[in-house]
């Protein structure tokens, strides 16, 4: 928190001066980010409450009845989409409930309701192969990340691979669905990201009709200031981690440039994932410009590190500080692992531009 407040400092000051470092604008980004973020996360943490309560009693006995643990139904949405507060509800050992709605909603989680679905929406469809291909590199070196962040989280090997028995299982199948019916699969995350945002709003709209009436139509809803007040706690955050992660991209651009080129990575490839780690849109929006093994490498990197410095940091921060050794350990371990895994599988094929044919005319 001192090194997020120096860097809330350093933001602050050079927007007041100018914006001559370019951290200013960083702080002003983070707290721009304010709107969207309570827009994505307000109405799920109001409807968590309520949520738990309906999905238990057919949840919680299920997972029971293998020995799992009832939060891990909650590392289904992402950390900042209700995932957090869905797992502690649903928790029946509060440290399994922290490990699942913090370590496992912002590595699977995150991949199943926002990196796969928008980044399919916003890739052409010439980069979409190379997008689905490092996706499913990546979930297969999620459990990488799954383990270290559990062992950081206190729990032991065994435990970590029995409580993600059901995230495997989902995974195995996500793997099986890009790889067979890609297009399908595209179709499938768009409606589920729609799906999520009906329900996402609906929790907001019956929240706000509360706090202005006072009628409660749903039973069990956290009250909409209090999502606000983990909302604006995330958001002061981010004030600081924004300027961080754009001082720690400068220092570590150019020693990530040259290990690119010593791993048959461009540049752009490396420095595509250090942006990755605080968000993976301005990545997705120049996608086309990315050689295939730089796409490929970075879709693979995206699926357990994606935005750790900003929205997550600062999600943790604001919730379980603790926290925030075991979310860095599992979401690094995790991409590493998947970027590691994408070299090796890609080192014996020739860069080439995006979207251009191989041999025989296959992408």
């Amino acid at each position: 928190m001192i090194v997020m407040a120096a860097g809330a400092a350093l933001g602050g000051l050079d927007r007041v001066f100018g914006n001559r470092l370019g951290l200013g604008e960083q702080f002003e980004k983070g707290f721009m980010l304010l709107g969207p973020m309570a827009l994505s996360m307000a109405g799920m943490i109001c409807l968590a409450p309520a949520l738990a309560k309906a999905l238990g009693a057919v949840i919680v006995p299920l997972y029971r009845a293998v020995g799992v643990d009832p939060a891990m139904f909650g590392s289904f949405l992402s950390i900042d989409m209700g995932g957090y507060q869905l797992a502690k509800e649903l928790a029946s050992d509060p440290a399994v409930g922290s490990y699942a709605g913090i370590v496992v909603a912002a590595i699977f989680g995150c991949t199943l309701v926002f990196t796969v679905p928008v980044g399919m929406g916003m890739i052409d469809e010439a980069g979409r192969g190379p997008f689905a291909r490092g996706t499913m590199l990546g979930l297969a070196a999620m459990p990488v990340g799954l383990i270290a962040g559990g062992l950081a989280c206190g729990l032991t090997v065994l435990d970590c691979l029995w409580q993600n028995v059901p995230i495997f299982l989902l995974a195995l199948l996500l793997l099986l669905g890009l790889w067979k019916i890609p297009r399908q699969m595209v179709k499938g995350f768009c409606l589920l990201s729609e799906g999520l945002k009906v329900l996402i709003t609906a929790g907001l709209i019956l929240a706000a009709v509360e706090y202005m009436t006072g009628w409660n139509p749903i039973p069990g809803m956290a009250p909409i200031g209090d999502a606000m007040s983990t909302v604006a706690s995330i958001g002061v955050v981010m004030l600081g981690s924004l300027p961080v992660a754009e001082l720690l991209r400068r220092a570590l651009e150019r020693p990530f440039a040259l290990l690119g080129g010593a791993i048959g990575l461009s540049s752009r490839g490396i420095t595509g994932m250090l942006v990755c780690l605080a968000t993976p849109l301005p990545i997705l929006s120049t996608w086309s410009g990315l050689a295939e093994k730089d796409q490929t490498a970075i879709a693979a990197f995206l699926v357990s590190g994606s935005s750790l410095l900003a929205a997550h940091m600062g999600f943790v921060l604001g919730v379980e500080p603790e926290m925030l050794g075991a979310l860095a350990a599992g979401k690094l371990c995790g991409a590493l692992a998947a970027a590691a895994l994408a070299v090796w599988v890609q080192r014996d094929r020739r860069p080439r531009p995006a979207g251009q044919a191989g041999g025989g005319g296959r992408p």
